[in-house]
């Protein structure tokens, strides 16, 4: 690790771009704060994907999905209510549906690559699948989605000349992907998985492979690289609310290596943001199951109507949002009777209407949804 040269600047007129050392390497860490992070990190993962196994995760895994897009999409600037999420597009406003849309398409791409990765493992062909599932009739999509750049992008700043950091010229980025590729399939060296998580999330913003997008897709290969490993069973374990919450020191570490060769102090931060964001996932699963505990005694006091009321909030632990259509089709009752059945969940707390219209009312499973909102 003390060998290790992150990259050099290369001239290309009026700017630099820099280019990134190869990562397909011999990794060698003697550096004890690390190895202490990575042992918390795996003993706290290990939890996490343990608790899993208790719970329903295929009800809960579109709430995880909804928080990691919200999260991932707030850092590129789009501000997005996770409830949105699961509202009808005809009552969102029309201002908001660009930012809604791009969201939902993080999502599409998470449950893209979830599908593909039995027979597509992680790959740049799978990157590149993700990357045109993500950009797709949103901002950007103009910019070849799926395709790796064939010009010049930056970040920071208006032109390349005050860019805050200038990606690697677009001719090597095929070469320099292939190499990432490598490393990620390349077991021989022993190098611990979340390390080499790592280090495939620092080199591929750096390489920055896209003309737009590379935040998102930088952050989505991360659980889909932890499933393909083995080291999670399913995609729960997102760090774009952690990276959200340190945004600074999150930026900051990653220039850091590209401008002291400091690849130790962005392991650490990665490795506790591991280790943060596998316990915040613990407590809210303990939460969740703790919450359907309450539902028997809350359930109580609806008479003939509880067992209505279980069922609904059963598809509501897989959509947390509703209306008087929704209970209708969940039930099978009357209009009347689905109206009666909301008065009924709005009393005990279960359901909060969100819309504050008169017609065509929505109705959101706010405790729950409470369980994954961020911590800040």
């Amino acid at each position: 690790m003390r060998q290790y040269t992150s990259g050099v600047y290369v001239n290309q007129g009026l700017y630099r771009a820099f280019e990134p050392s190869a990562i397909h390497r011999i990794w060698e860490v003697e550096d004890r704060e690390i190895l202490y992070l990575l042992s918390q990190a795996d003993r706290e993962l290990g939890r996490l994907d343990m608790f899993s196994t208790y719970v329903n995760i295929d009800l809960y895994i579109q709430l995880h999905f909804a928080k990691e897009a919200t999260q991932s999409s707030r850092i590129e600037g789009t501000q997005t209510r996770m409830e949105e999420i699961f509202i009808h597009e005809d009552q969102i406003n029309p201002r908001r549906r660009q930012d809604l849309q791009e969201v939902r398409n993080y999502i599409a791409a998470m449950q893209e690559g979830v599908h593909s990765l039995p027979e597509l493992p992680f790959s740049t062909p799978l990157i590149r699948k993700l990357h045109k599932v993500l950009m797709a009739g949103v901002r950007g999509n103009d910019k070849s989605p799926g395709e790796f750049r064939t010009s010049q992008n930056w970040t920071g700043g208006v032109t390349l000349t005050d860019a805050v950091f200038v990606p690697p010229p677009a001719e090597r980025v095929p070469a320099l992907m292939s190499d990432l590729e490598k490393f990620a399939h390349d077991d021989r060296d022993l190098f611990p998985v979340l390390l080499k998580t790592a280090v495939i999330h620092y080199q591929f913003e750096t390489i920055h492979p896209f003309l737009d997008g590379n935040g998102r897709v930088g952050r989505l290969i991360i659980p889909l690289f932890l499933v393909n490993k083995g080291i999670l069973k399913q995609p729960i374990l997102y760090l774009s609310d952690f990276f959200e919450r340190h945004r600074s020191l999150y930026f900051d570490n990653l220039m850091r290596v590209r401008t002291h060769h400091d690849m130790a102090q962005w392991l650490k931060f990665f490795l506790t943001g591991i280790t943060e964001t596998a316990r915040e996932g613990i407590r809210t699963f303990d939460q969740i199951l703790q919450l359907q505990k309450s539902m028997d005694t809350r359930f109580a006091c609806l008479g003939k109507r509880a067992a209505d009321a279980h069922k609904v909030v059963q598809a509501l632990f897989a959509n947390p949002v509703t209306d008087v259509g929704g209970i209708v089709a969940i039930t099978g009752k009357s209009n009347v009777s689905a109206y009666k059945l909301i008065a009924d969940l709005e009393k005990t707390g279960i359901l909060r209407e969100i819309t504050g219209a008169q017609r065509h009312r929505v109705y959101l499973f706010s405790e729950y949804m409470d369980l994954f909102r961020p911590s800040y």
